[in-house]
C-alpha cells in the first residue's frame, strides 16, 4: 500500500466521522426542540456529540499528519535529483605554495556565490553528517580568524523571515450571559402564523355552598374567561462584512455569526427577566427583604417565604416543579454561609446538616444546585446588578417552572447572508433574527425577594 492509498483512506475516514458528527449535532437538536426532555438526556447527547467531535479532530489530525509526510517525500525527491557539480582536482603536490595554514573549507576563489555552503546548509538538515562536519569546520575557521567580528544574531535582525504566527483556532470570543432562564421554562412551539398567541384565562369561577334547606336553591355563579394575549416579538441584529475580511481572513464569517447568534440567545433570555410590564421582574410579587448587614442565614427564609406565595397563589394548579432564579454572585454568596444550626425538618436526599447542595455544573448548562429545602437554582447573568437607592442591588426569584413559557419558532435563530445589497461596495450583509412569546402571568403566581439585604455580597462567611 502506498503513501497515496493511505491518504485517501483518512480521508474517507474523516468524511465519515463529519457525518456521524452531523448526525449527533442533529439529533441534540431534534431532542432540545421536545418538551418532555430531561438534563440527563440533553447531557447524554451532548456526551455523544462531544465524542464524535473529537473523532473529526483525530482523524483530521491524521489525514494532516500523512499530508505532511508525503509533500515531505516530494521535498526530498526533489533534492534528490539535484546534480552536485564534482569537486574540483586538487593539484599535484609540488604544484602549489604553501603558506603555513590549511586551505579554508569554503573558498571565495572556487565558489564566489557561496553554493557549496548553501548546499551544505540543506544537506546538514536533511541528516547529512558529512555536511555538518564541514560547516562546524567552517565554523572554526571563523572563530580563528574573526572571533573578534562574530556577534550573536537575534531574530530582530530577520523582520521579514520570523513572522509572527496568529492562533485563530484559540480565539477569545466576547463573554455573554446567553439563556439558562429560557432553557430552565418551559417550552413551546411557535404557531407558524400570527403575531400574537391568546389563552383563556377563568377568572371567574364556578360557586358551591351548602344548602340552606331542602327544596331551596342552590349555590350558583356563572363562569367567565378573561382572554390573555401575548405578543410574539421579534429579535434580530445584523452585521456587513466586506468580502476582503470572509475571502481573505481565517475564520471570519464563522465567527462573527456565532457572536449573533450569542447577542440573540442574551437577548431573549434577559427580555424573559427584566422586559417591562410582562417580565418576570415586573410580574412577580414583592417580598422586601432588608437588612444594614445581610447574612445568609437571614436571606435563606425570604426564599422559603417566595416558594410558600407561588404555592398559595397556583393552589391545585402548582406542578411543585419549582425553580429559584438568581445571579451568579449571589448563587456563591449564599455558599459562602456557615452556621451551626441546622434545619428542624429534613428533605429528601438533602442531609439535615448541609445547607444545600451544588451540583457541580458549569454557567449556563442546567441546575447549579438545590437550596435546603430541595427547590433547584438557575444561576443567569442575565438577572440585573444595578437596582435600588444605592444601584447595587440584585433581585432573587421564585417561580413555578412550568407556568412560565416560552413559544420559539424550532428553527430560530434564522440565519440571511444577502450579498446583493452592498455587492457595489463588496460587502456581504448577515442578518440572524428569531421570533418569540412568552408569559409569567398565565397564572400570576412568581415572587421576587428584593430589597437592601441584596446589596453586592460581602464574602464575610455569615
Amino acid at each position: 500500500m502506498t503513501l497515496a492509498d493511505l491518504i485517501a483512506q483518512a480521508r474517507e475516514a474523516l468524511n465519515t466521522a463529519i457525518a456521524t458528527r452531523q448526525q449527533e449535532q442533529d439529533a441534540l437538536i431534534a431532542l432540545r426542540s421536545d418538551e418532555t426532555l430531561t438534563e440527563e438526556a440533553v447531557r447524554d447527547q451532548v456526551a455523544r456529540r462531544d465524542a464524535a467531535d473529537a473523532e473529526v479532530t483525530r482523524r483530521q489530525d491524521a489525514l494532516a499528519e500523512l499530508e505532511t509526510e508525503q509533500a515531505r517525500e516530494v521535498e526530498l525527491a526533489a533534492l534528490q535529483a539535484r546534480t552536485v557539480p564534482a569537486a574540483t582536482r586538487a593539484p599535484a603536490y609540488d604544484q602549489v605554495a604553501r603558506v603555513g595554514a590549511e586551505e579554508r573549507t569554503y573558498r571565495a576563489d572556487q565558489d564566489r556565490r557561496g553554493q557549496h555552503f548553501e548546499r551544505d546548509v540543506a544537506a546538514a538538515f536533511l541528516g547529512d553528517y558529512e555536511a555538518r562536519d564541514r560547516l562546524a569546520r567552517h565554523m572554526q575557521e571563523e572563530r580563528v580568524e574573526r572571533g573578534d567580528q562574530l556577534r550573536a544574531v537575534g531574530t530582530g535582525a530577520f523582520a521579514g523571515l520570523v513572522v509572527p504566527q496568529y492562533l485563530t483556532d484559540l480565539y477569545a470570543p466576547a463573554a455573554a450571559a446567553r439563556r439558562p432562564f429560557a432553557d430552565a421554562i418551559r417550552r413551546h412551539d411557535l404557531p407558524a402564523q400570527g403575531m400574537s398567541v391568546n389563552i383563556s384565562r377563568i377568572t371567574t369561577s364556578t360557586s358551591a355552598a351548602l344548602q340552606a334547606s331542602e327544596n331551596t336553591g342552590v349555590s350558583e355563579t356563572g363562569i367567565d374567561d378573561t382572554l390573555l394575549t401575548i405578543p410574539v416579538q421579534t429579535i434580530a441584529g445584523q452585521q456587513t462584512l466586506s468580502r476582503q475580511a470572509i475571502e481573505r481572513g481565517a475564520g471570519v464569517e464563522p465567527i462573527v455569526l456565532d457572536d449573533l447568534f450569542r447577542r440573540y440567545a442574551t437577548t431573549l433570555d434577559s427580555t424573559l427577566l427584566n422586559q417591562a410590564t410582562t417580565g418576570l421582574a415586573a410580574s412577580a410579587a414583592t417580598i422586601t427583604y432588608t437588612s444594614g448587614t445581610p447574612k445568609v442565614v437571614e436571606a435563606y427564609p425570604q426564599v422559603v417565604a417566595g416558594l410558600a406565595g407561588v404555592e398559595s397563589a397556583m393552589l391545585d394548579q402548582a406542578s411543585g416543579e419549582n425553580i429559584v432564579v438568581m445571579h451568579s454572585r449571589r448563587w456563591y454568596w449564599l455558599q459562602n454561609g456557615l452556621s451551626s444550626t441546622w434545619p428542624l425538618i429534613s428533605q429528601p436526599g438533602i442531609a439535615a446538616q448541609m445547607g444545600g447542595t451544588n451540583l457541580g455544573a458549569t454557567y449556563g448548562s442546567g441546575v447549579r444546585g438545590v437550596l435546603p429545602n430541595g427547590t433547584p437554582v438557575i444561576v443567569d447573568n442575565n438577572v440585573v446588578t444595578n437596582l435600588g437607592g444605592g444601584t447595587n442591588q440584585d433581585e432573587i426569584y421564585v417561580a413555578d417552572r412550568n407556568e412560565c413559557h416560552l413559544w420559539e419558532d424550532p428553527n430560530a435563530p434564522m440565519y440571511i447572508r444577502a450579498e446583493q445589497p452592498a455587492a457595489a461596495s463588496l460587502g456581504v450583509l448577515m442578518v440572524v433574527y428569531g421570533y418569540a412569546a412568552y408569559t409569567h402571568s398565565r397564572y400570576a403566581h412568581a415572587q421576587k425577594i428584593t430589597g437592601t439585604g441584596l446589596v453586592a455580597p460581602a464574602f464575610t462567611g455569615v
